[in-house]
């Protein structure tokens, strides 16, 4: 028996270590290993949360108070102006403002007054189902803690919506929650939201929108103040009232559904007008300061904008690269009777660049504009106007020098000339032909027929990829007839001009220097620049511009003993404009003057906005030169007046006016040669020459004089066309330097064969009429 009992308790033994022997079923290895997976996740979410958290900036009283406008500062970091309105409105918390609060609580968060942690996952988890459900992120988790936190020391740069940026919020808004009441934290958040037109603060939105205080309000009035933050440009009143109807009745829904409201209220407000107590909208008057940099905000905040970021709610420190006497001087200029115009109704657009590092230094957008005009037309930044003449350097001679190795002693035929396959005759300026001239004497005196057999040459596609590294963008199937004129801005002008003047390296224009965070993060924007051309080509360009200001189209823009460079461009109207208003047939509809000198680089628009407001005449025809001068003068006043030195890849020699090929001569005309390009027999000259002296002066504004200094220490080494970082189509060049055009068949390298060199892009010249008659250079 007790054998029997031992037998069978060593069985029921044997069988229990029988089944833990037995491995786990498959299931409960899977929960296992489940929850222990969770269980690492969760803890190593909570040391990354802990890890960014750390990290977090600090959040005060008073930045949880202040405005949320954008500063403007300097690049010696003094303040400028700020972006938000001079004189916010702060509401503080009493009775009156329990309407607003109860429809603000009802559409941004109606858990508001019961969270306790400042963050509430129960929305978060709603809102990721609701992106995953429309795979988008149009539903927001963000409390209204959060929302102020954000507004408080956060951009809303897209880029920045990272889990480090989302902890760090998360962290800071159960701080806040921690250390101020439901009612303080939506205090701060009521006087932090922007309302448009530079208005932060439903407070200072009320007295603008309305002409009340916050406790005068009706219900529909409240309720369409408290949803405008969400989107307020859309759902602006005065732009947009059906987007601001349909966003003020969301809040209305909100508020009844959320118990705050009856519904005979709800049906009286949602049926209240949208304009009901609105104020005629009318613009304040600008300060001085701000009427004269309004047009250079205004190209800052889209330089901003394209950024990522928002200027009206980032709460963002901007250094911008303006200087503030250039500007005042550039808008006396244009405001004052020190450069004749035709008429006050005769516009400008100007703009001045550091061609060094693309700093816009100064811009102005027009003449006489009212007081009350915010970021208004921006003269200096439109393209719809043809640049005229200016154009030639970038698209027809440069491109020449720099694929075809051109000489400035190139022979080109100033002669009668058809677009090929139309009856479109091209006439100069003057409406004469003056046969075989120099590449150098063309540009100087600004014939057309020479530029556009120029650009035929090289071939549209290729110019418009050399103008296009510069940002003047020019259609790969434009007609010949842009050889002479193509839509670009005083902006892209200067731009472009400047990389001639710093031999060959472009900086884009650029407004901003710097972007400073509320949360601490500085971004800078300053460039080392791109080589778009060799230092021959940005050289040979700039003697032979030296020569238009001396002795070509550009006389008027003459500056005593000045190192500088430019060109002219003028337009004339289409048959079809001349049919309306036949007496303009005389004048140019625009005209313009793009310097430079190693300091600055210029570039001035004239004309009118509107046909019937008038055209160019009189005095007014040198009206962009005569600005230039005045600005240039003023801008190299204390500036080093540093000529540019010859690179060893130019060869420069004087040749027998216009031989071909080219002669030496102690008699001749200086010219200037690519080196490995000239023709035998051609050395470099290194005597010098009293036309072109290449001493270093500084300039003195009063004596119009200068006083010698130093030469630069630049010594531009060779560079051969192969500078590092830029694009060369080597495969095009020829030596023969000198050869007319009727002999272009015989140069050696591919010119057969290359499609861009031969092109004739005729397909769009038939098209181009009006272009082809408009852009016809004036003196």
């Amino acid at each position: 028996m007790a054998n029997r009992n031992y037998n069978s308790d060593n069985g029921r033994e044997s069988r229990e270590s029988y089944r833990k022997s037995l491995p786990k079923p498959l299931w409960r290895r899977i929960i296992s290993w489940l929850f222990l997976a969770i269980f690492l996740l969760l803890l190593s979410g909570v040391g990354l949360f802990a890890y960014y958290a750390k990290d977090a900036p600090n959040i005060s009283r008073a930045q949880l108070q202040s405005g949320g406008s954008t500063a403007l500062y300097n690049t010696d970091g003094k303040f400028l102006l700020s972006l938000g309105s001079e004189k916010r409105i702060y509401a503080k918390d009493n009775s009156d403002m329990q309407l607003l609060k109860d429809a603000i609580v009802s559409v941004e968060d109606k858990r508001f007054y019961k969270d306790k942690l400042g963050i509430d996952p129960i929305r978060i988890v709603g809102s990721m189902l609701t992106n995953a459900k429309s795979q988008s992120v149009s539903a927001g988790g963000s409390t209204i803690t959060q929302q102020l936190v954000k507004l408080t020391v956060f951009s809303t740069d897209p880029s920045q919506r990272t889990l480090r940026r989302k902890a760090q919020e998360a962290w800071l808004a159960m701080r806040v929650q921690r250390e101020y009441t439901h009612d303080e934290i939506l205090e701060f958040y009521i006087n932090k939201v922007y309302m448009n037109y530079g208005n932060y603060g439903i407070g200072t939105a009320a007295n603008f929108y309305y002409g009340k205080k916050i406790g005068e309000l009706d219900l529909a009035q409240t309720a369409l103040l408290a949803g405008m933050p969400n989107r307020p440009t859309v759902y602006n009143p005065y732009v947009y009232p059906k987007y601001a109807k349909y966003r003020r009745d969301l809040v209305l829904k909100a508020m009844l559904d959320n118990k705050k409201i009856t519904n005979e209220q709800y049906q009286t407000a949602k049926n209240e007008s949208i304009t009901k107590g609105i104020k005629p909208h009318r613009q304040r008057a600008q300060s001085d300061l701000r009427k004269i940099d309004d047009p250079y905000i205004k190209e800052t905040i889209q330089e901003v904008k394209a950024k990522g970021f928002d200027p009206y709610r980032d709460n963002l420190k901007i250094t911008v690269n303006i200087d503030q006497k250039a500007q005042n001087k550039l808008y006396e200029l244009a405001n004052s009777n020190q450069v004749p115009f035709t008429n006050d109704k005769m516009q400008i657009g100007a703009s001045v660049v550091d061609p060094s590092n693309g700093h816009v230094v100064a811009i102005i957008g027009g003449r006489h504009l009212p007081s009350t005009v915010q970021l208004g037309l921006d003269r200096a930044v439109q393209t719809s106007r043809s640049t005229g003449s200016s154009i030639k350097p970038v698209l027809d001679y440069g491109p020449a020098i720099e694929y075809l190795n051109w000489s400035t002693a190139k022979m080109l035929d100033d002669s009668k000339y058809y677009y090929p396959n139309t009856d479109i005759q091209l006439y100069d300026w003057d409406n004469k032909y003056d046969g075989l001239m120099t590449m150098r004497h063309a540009l100087e005196q600004s014939r057309n027929v020479p530029a556009v057999k120029t650009l035929k040459q090289v071939g549209v596609k290729r110019a418009a990829k050399f103008a296009g590294q510069m940002d003047i963008h020019v259609p790969k199937n434009s007609g010949l007839s842009v050889a002479i004129g193509a839509d670009a801005s005083s902006l892209q002008m200067a731009g472009a001009y400047g990389a001639f003047a710093a031999n060959g390296i472009y900086h884009k224009p650029q407004f901003v220097s710097k972007i400073e965070t509320p949360d601490g993060l500085t971004r800078n924007y300053d460039s080392e620049g791109i080589r778009v051309m060799s230092k021959s080509t940005a050289y040979m360009i700039t003697d032979m511009l030296k020569g238009v200001i001396k002795r070509g189209s550009g006389t008027n823009a003459q500056i005593k003993d000045l190192y500088q460079a430019g060109k002219t461009g003028s337009v004339k109207y289409s048959n079809e404009e001349l049919a309306r208003y036949p007496s303009y047939g005389s004048t140019p509809k625009d005209s313009w003057f793009v310097g430079y000198t190693q300091s600055y680089s210029i570039g001035v628009w004239t004309g009118y906005d509107n046909l019937k407001d008038g055209t160019i005449s009189g005095i007014g025809q040198q009206s962009a030169q005569l600005f230039y001068k005045n600005m240039m003068t003023y801008m190299m006043r204390n500036k080093q007046n540093v000529d540019w030195q010859k690179p060893n890849s130019v060869i420069r020699a004087k040749i027998v006016k216009n031989s071909n090929p080219p002669m030496v001569s102690s008699t001749g005309e200086w010219q200037l040669f690519v080196r490995g390009h000239a023709p035998a027999g051609i050395v470099d000259d290194t005597s010098d020459d009293k036309d072109d002296d290449s001493s270093s002066t500084n300039y003195n504004e009063q004596k119009r004089t200068v006083a010698p200094r130093k030469k630069s220490s630049d010594n531009h080494s060779d560079d051969n066309k192969n500078d590092t970082g830029h694009d060369r189509d080597q495969g095009t060049a020829n030596n023969n330097s000198g050869k007319p055009d009727k002999d272009k068949n015989k140069e050696k390298p591919n010119q057969n064969n290359n499609s861009d060199t031969t092109e004739n892009n005729q397909g769009n010249d038939s098209g181009s009429q009006n272009q082809s008659s408009e852009e016809h250079e004036h003196h």
